[in-house]
Order: C-alpha cells, then sequence, then structure tokens
C-alpha cells in the first residue's frame, strides 16, 4: 500500500527497535516511525484507551493523533512526525497494551 516515492533519493536504512512486538524494523533517514512501521506491514501502532480497537496511523500529519508511541520510555509523540533515529527505542502508548 505505502510505497516510496521513484525519485526519492534511498540511502542506507538505519535500524529501530519497536517494542510492541520486540522487532527490529529499518527505517530511512528522514523518514517518520508511523511511515516505516506501516512500510513493513505493523498491525496496529496502539490500543485505543477506552474500548481497546487496534489503532493505525490516519492523517499522517499529526492531527488526529492515532499513532501516539513512546520513545525511551518518554511522554506520548505522533509517530507520524517523529524521525527515525537510529537504535531508537519505540513502543505503543495505551493501557490495554501494557506499556504507558
Amino acid at each position: 500500500m505505502f510505497r516510496r516515492l521513484p525519485d526519492y533519493k534511498v540511502t542506507t536504512p538505519v535500524p529501530f527497535n519497536w517494542l510492541f512486538d520486540g522487532r527490529t524494523y529499518t527505517g530511512y533517514p528522514g523518514e517518520n516511525v508511523a511511515a516505516a512501521l506501516l512500510r513493513q506491514n505493523v498491525a496496529f501502532i496502539r490500543h485505543h484507551p477506552i474500548d481497546g480497537s487496534s489503532r493505525l496511523p490516519y492523517c499522517m500529519m499529526g492531527q488526529c493523533q492515532e499513532c501516539l508511541v513512546s520513545v525511551e520510555g518518554g511522554p506520548a509523540q505522533r509517530a507520524c512526525l517523529l524521525p527515525v533515529l537510529e537504535d531508537m527505542r519505540v513502543c505503543s502508548t495505551g493501557p490495554t497494551d501494557g506499556s504507558a
């Protein structure tokens, strides 16, 4: 579903850790965390805090806040606005998935 534009200058990917499923994913310098996870077919990014439904990024521009994640145990941030950094530790936010 998500593909890089053909004229996008591809560089060497950097690894980052998605602690929700314990896997290491890769992203490209300048790519945001939400796009990197979607490109690698992550099923969902977080659970809704009220009904527990699975959530994915929606607007990809920071307005809807469906893509909230935590980096290194810090406060919630929007993954669509968060650039991939090498070896960053990203985890899902929300009470239903065991992380906060």
